[in-house]
């Protein structure tokens, strides 16, 4: 069995409400050294046998993210 980790996270020319948000209460509580904040998704899949990357990067960028604003990073490991 393997595991594929999926991180999803906007582009860096898409504006980013909820990390601005959140870099802004990191602020208002004293944590001043955090200079940027991008909010993303993170999903993992366990697969059968041996992952096929190609697959995984179809399924990636065309159920779990929007490739018109949202970059993918695949994550394998095997157990």
């Amino acid at each position: 069995m393997s595991r594929v980790v999926v991180d999803v996270v906007l582009k860096p020319e898409i504006s980013d409400p909820q990390g601005q948000a959140v870099l802004g209460a990191l602020g208002r509580l004293g944590h001043d050294s955090i200079t940027s904040v991008r909010q993303g998704k993170h999903f993992v899949l366990e697969v059968d046998g041996t992952p096929d990357e190609a697959e995984l990067k179809q399924i990636a960028e065309t159920l779990l993210a929007n490739p018109v604003i949202e970059d993918v990073e695949l994550h394998v490991t095997t157990d």
